[in-house]
């Protein structure tokens, strides 16, 4: 098992090039927050914005709108019901995120497989949260490549029909290997799979990170360096560990690791991870 740290990710940290414009690091789609989540929305567009994403559109009910916009000034917004919008946003995305706090009723199914059915081959798609659940739920078949799954351990078994007791590297693995995707598994040491590929351990992370929303700021975190580094592998180690690095941070100072303060963190961690 590989295990990734500061020193192993040393020189792929993503640098700003002075001739680069926002489209540079990437047109970013997060389809996330019904009227009861919102707040997961919110907190996974803003990571995708602190981490470095260039342009960023957040699908959501149109009830999130308001206190989107009184929160996240920097981001484009759509009505995730609105299928006109979200089809020309999905055409111009470079990466996708679909799930957090998007809700498991019929509305949601709606919107998960029109997004799948209208993704671009080739486009980064992380599934994550409800999407997770909807995939395990109903049996949806999803060969869109390349694709990343973001469970915790429950939304694990659930998908993959191990029970958190047997979760173990190998039988994860083989499951792994008949999805043909990317999961990253969310637990203390955070594990992510990859088909025919070595496991890779993140080396940090705390408890403080057990809080609502530290999964939803990760997939806005992913989005944003899997569009600034040399491939989806780079990028998914990069922002994993960007993510647990900076909660470790904050927790050497204070017991609960905040979503939304750990977002704010991020511009400076990864000025400072940058540095030569």
């Amino acid at each position: 098992m590989l295990k990734i740290n500061r020193q192993t990710l040393k020189s792929h940290w993503p640098v700003r090039q002075k001739q680069s414009h926002k489209g540079t690091y990437g047109h970013l789609l997060l389809i996330a927050g019904n009227a009861q989540y919102g707040g997961a929305g919110i907190l996974a567009a803003s990571a995708a914005i602190y981490a470095g994403g260039g342009l960023v559109t957040l699908a959501t009910a149109k009830n999130n709108f308001t206190a989107v916009r009184a929160t996240l000034a920097e981001i484009m917004l759509i009505d995730f019901t609105d299928f006109d919008q979200l089809s020309q946003s999905l055409a111009n995305a470079t990466g996708v995120v679909i799930g957090p706090g998007l809700g498991t009723d019929s509305t949601s199914l709606a919107v998960l497989n029109f997004t799948m059915a209208h993704i671009a081959e080739g486009v980064p798609l992380i599934i994550d949260g409800s999407a997770i659940d909807l995939v395990a739920q109903h049996d949806l078949r999803v060969s869109h490549h390349p694709t990343i799954y973001t469970p915790h351990q429950m939304e694990w078994q659930r998908l993959s029909g191990i029970k958190i007791a047997d979760q173990s590297v190998e039988r994860n693995q083989a499951v792994v290997d008949q999805l043909n995707a990317t999961v990253v598994l969310k637990h203390y040491h955070t594990e992510i799979y990859a088909p025919a590929a070595p496991v890779a351990q993140i080396m940090a992370g705390n408890p403080g990170m057990a809080t609502g929303g530290s999964g939803d700021s990760l997939t806005g975190i992913l989005l944003a360096l899997i569009a600034q580094a040399n491939s989806v592998n780079e990028g998914v180690r990069l922002g994993t560990f960007l993510h647990s690095y900076t909660a470790d941070l904050i927790y050497e100072h204070e017991a609960v690791v905040l979503p939304h303060r750990l977002i704010c963190r991020l511009p400076a961690v990864l000025k400072q991870l940058s540095q030569p």
